[in-house]
This record gives structure tokens, C-alpha cells and sequence, in this order.
């Protein structure tokens, strides 16, 4: 667990804790959750922490098997919420493809092994560990490119009411600039979302067949 002191060593700690918090939760996460809640009491006072400190809490007062169920409900269940940052950016396009590479470049260029765990390059706990231990400049300017899905996925997350939503505000917390106040002004930040273009349909993000 890192624990430096400093604006930047602080949000190295919430990237990390929020790294394993927005992770499906197993027994190592269980396991960890003291550990977690000491290393960000130790952090100065922030709106990161605190949004973090209480997804810790709500984490570490349920049974596993609960968070396992409501961690599928929440994330798996719902493109709406997806937790690969180039899904809200470019979809199922095809040059999401590159994309990824270039995810995968960076974590090349760091000289670190990143254990993706059968994930995609993209995937926000996969980032945020990459951005605590691996390559802090990297990584946040990866999570700043993705902002908007960033900002976006908490807004998914408030309107569904989960605590989760806290996780994903601690990081757009750490990020520069103020966070958008509303969706609007993230899209009108991004630009128009992707339009699909793998198979024989052209389907607008986020429509259904």
C-alpha cells in the first residue's frame, strides 16, 4: 500500500484504494478493506477521501457474497455502467481497436508488467493501479484523456443510487479542473457519442435493435 505524504503521493493512495474497490470483489478485497480505510485516514482531509472512506465503509460492512451480487447488478448487467473507458468514447466501433493498443502501449512504454487479469487494457481498476504503482504521469494523463467517461459512468452510478458512485467521484476528484455539473456539459466537453460501425447495422451508442 503506498503512503507518502503530499497533493500528489494522496491521490496515488485514493487511485489505488479506488483501484481495488471498483474491482469485483473477492476474498483479497475482504481482506484488504483495514488496510484500505487506514491508508486514506492518513491522507489529508479532500473531497477524494471522503467520497472514497465511504465506499470503504459500505464495503466493509457487508457479507461478501452481497457485494459480489450487487457489484454484477451494478456493472455487469448494464452497458449504461461500464467501467471500460473507451466503451462511452468510441462503443463497439472499429477503431476502438486502436484504441486499446494504445492503452497497451503505455503500459509497454512504463517497463512494468501490467497484469490485465483478462480484462481489456481500458478497464478503470486496471488504470487506476497502473496510475498508483506503475506510471503515475501515464496514468492520470490517461484517466484526464477519459474524463468525460469518467464523469459520465459517476453520473450513471448517482442516478442508480450505489455507493459506488463515490469510488469513480473520489477519482474525477484527484483529476485537474472542476468536474461538469451535469451530463450536458460533459457531452458538450466530449463531443457527439460513437457511432457503431461493426456489423451489417449503423446503430447510434447506447440504442438497442
Amino acid at each position: 500500500m503506498i503512503r507518502r505524504r503530499g497533493p500528489a503521493a494522496g491521490h496515488r493512495v485514493v487511485h489505488q484504494v479506488a483501484s481495488w474497490c471498483l474491482d469485483y470483489p473477492g476474498a483479497a478485497l475482504a481482506e484488504r478493506l483495514p488496510q484500505l480505510g487506514a491508508a486514506l485516514a492518513e491522507q489529508p482531509p479532500s473531497d477524494a477521501v471522503t467520497q472514497l472512506s465511504g465506499l470503504v465503509g459500505h464495503l466493509a460492512g457487508r457479507p461478501l457474497a452481497d457485494l459480489q451480487r450487487d457489484y454484477v447488478d451494478v456493472f455487469d448487467l448494464s452497458r449504461e455502467r461500464a467501467l471500460h473507458l473507451s466503451y462511452w468514447t468510441d462503443g463497439d466501433t472499429r477503431r476502438r481497436g486502436e484504441v486499446l493498443a494504445r492503452f497497451k502501449a503505455a503500459y509497454r512504454a512504463s517497463g512494468f508488467l501490467v497484469d490485465l487479469r483478462g480484462e481489456l487494457p481500458d478497464h478503470l481498476p486496471t488504470v487506476l493501479e497502473f496510475a498508483a504503482v506503475a506510471d503515475p504521469a501515464a496514468g492520470v494523463a490517461l484517466l484526464q484523456e477519459y474524463r468525460a467517461s469518467l464523469e459520465l459512468l459517476k453520473f450513471a452510478l448517482l442516478d442508480l443510487g450505489t455507493p459506488y458512485a463515490g469510488g469513480v467521484a473520489a477519482v474525477c476528484a484527484t483529476l485537474p479542473g472542476e468536474s461538469p455539473p451535469d451530463r450536458a456539459a460533459v457531452h458538450a466537453q466530449a463531443g457527439p457519442p460513437p457511432v457503431e460501425t461493426v456489423g451489417l447495422e449503423l446503430l447510434p451508442y447506447g440504442s438497442r435493435p
